[in-house]
């Protein structure tokens, strides 16, 4: 926009014409921010905060009176507060580089003033205290000027070819050097000793070199002469072990053909006399089933015939009874008695004739008598003790 000014990060815009700054400042300051300036009626400056360096090259007397060149940077900017911008601006605003002659200008005044009460030792050997001392020094006299130093290093002493400094540093240098001397004589002793134990190391390895190759000499000796002496004896046990090993192989051949005639002849020999032996009990079983199975077979055509003529052994003892004299006592009770008793009695002698003919291998009964093809019993008794006839 026409009219709207902003300063840079690094520095700080001057706002002149208008009404006065901080303090009765004749411009107001602006950082950080833009800020509308009316043309022609305002006029805007920028002085920069940027960091600054200045150089400063002096030589110097000690306390000592010795004179010595002293080289130191420092390193300075503006403050940025704005009583620091306002000091500033109004000593440096329209020639900014005089910041840096001032400044190294100011230093080497404190450098001199600080140095002239020091000695070259202290100045030599605590450069850090010469630097904080000028820091203080001239710190009070850079804020009226709105300047701030960061830093201000030393970076050399010379003292020309008065060689004061290269005598005070001869006493160091020479216990350096006689330390070094010593460091190396020690270095060479202990060289000295190393090669020392590495030349007994070494002829003590070659010592026990020798005895192992000594060692080694004779056992390899006795080796050759023990091999020499077991050639025979090893070739002996060598035929004893392959004289062993035929006994053996004949051993097993003796045993395989033992086996294999055991399974040849014995073994078809035990098993045709096993075949006869079970062939000749089967056939005795045979025999003695077919004989149980004929004298059943009698047994049940014999039963057969003697049940056929039960009817007929009852009817002839009913007969035999037709002309008896019988008396009954109990009516019809008694001739029940009587019919069971002649049932019963053809019973008994049907089971006599079944054991006579199974004790006595066809003999005749002797209980009954066989007339014409007829058996023949005797009646039964009645009840006061008379057989019937």
């Amino acid at each position: 926009m026409f009219g709207y000014r902003v300063p840079a990060p690094d520095e700080a815009m001057l706002i002149s014409g208008g009404r006065r700054g901080l303090g009765g400042a004749p411009f107001r300051v602006v950082t950080g921010h833009g800020k509308f300036v009316l043309p022609v009626f305002r006029k805007v400056r920028f002085l920069t905060l940027s960091m600054c360096e200045a150089e400063v090259t002096e030589t110097c007397v000690t306390k000592q009176g010795i004179a010595l060149h002293v080289r130191a940077v420092i390193a300075f900017k503006v403050g940025n507060d704005s009583e620091s911008i306002i000091n500033a601006g109004q000593r440096f605003l329209s020639d900014q580089e005089q910041m840096s002659v001032l400044t190294g200008r100011i230093f080497a005044g404190h450098l001199r003033a600080i140095i002239g009460s020091m000695t070259v030792e202290e100045i030599v050997t605590e450069r850090q205290k010469l630097a904080a001392e000028v820091l203080d020094t001239s710190k009070m006299e850079m804020a009226k000027i709105g300047l701030i130093v960061d830093s201000l290093q030393i970076q050399s002493i010379d003292d020309g070819n008065t060689g004061y400094i290269d005598a005070m540093s001869a006493p160091h240098k020479a216990a350096i050097r006689r330390q070094a001397q010593i460091a190396q004589a020690q270095a060479n002793q202990a060289a000295a000793e190393a090669e020392q134990v590495a030349a007994r190391k070494q002829a003590e390895y070659a010592r026990q070199t020798a005895v192992v190759q000594a060692e080694y000499s004779a056992q390899v000796d006795r080796a050759q002469a023990e091999a020499a002496q077991a050639g025979p004896l090893a070739q002996a046990h060598a035929q004893q072990e392959v004289l062993a090993a035929q006994t053996e192989l004949a051993l097993r051949k003796a045993k395989l053909r033992q086996q294999e005639l055991v399974a040849e002849i014995v073994k078809p020999a035990e098993a045709e006399a096993e075949r006869v032996r079970v062939l000749a009990i089967a056939d005795a079983e045979r025999m003695k089933i077919q004989a149980e199975a004929a004298a059943s077979h009698d047994r049940v055509a014999l039963d057969r015939m003697l049940i056929d003529q039960l009817p007929q052994i009852v009817k002839e003892a009913a007969g035999g009874l037709k002309g008896a004299n019988v008396n009954v006592l109990n009516g019809a009770d008694g001739l029940g008695e009587i019919a069971a008793g002649l049932v019963a009695q053809g019973l008994t002698i049907l089971d006599s004739v079944r054991n006579n003919l199974s004790g006595q291998n066809g003999n005749q009964p002797s209980d009954a008598e066989q007339h014409n093809g007829r058996l023949e019993i005797q009646g039964p008794r009645t009840a006061e003790g008379e057989g019937a006839k």
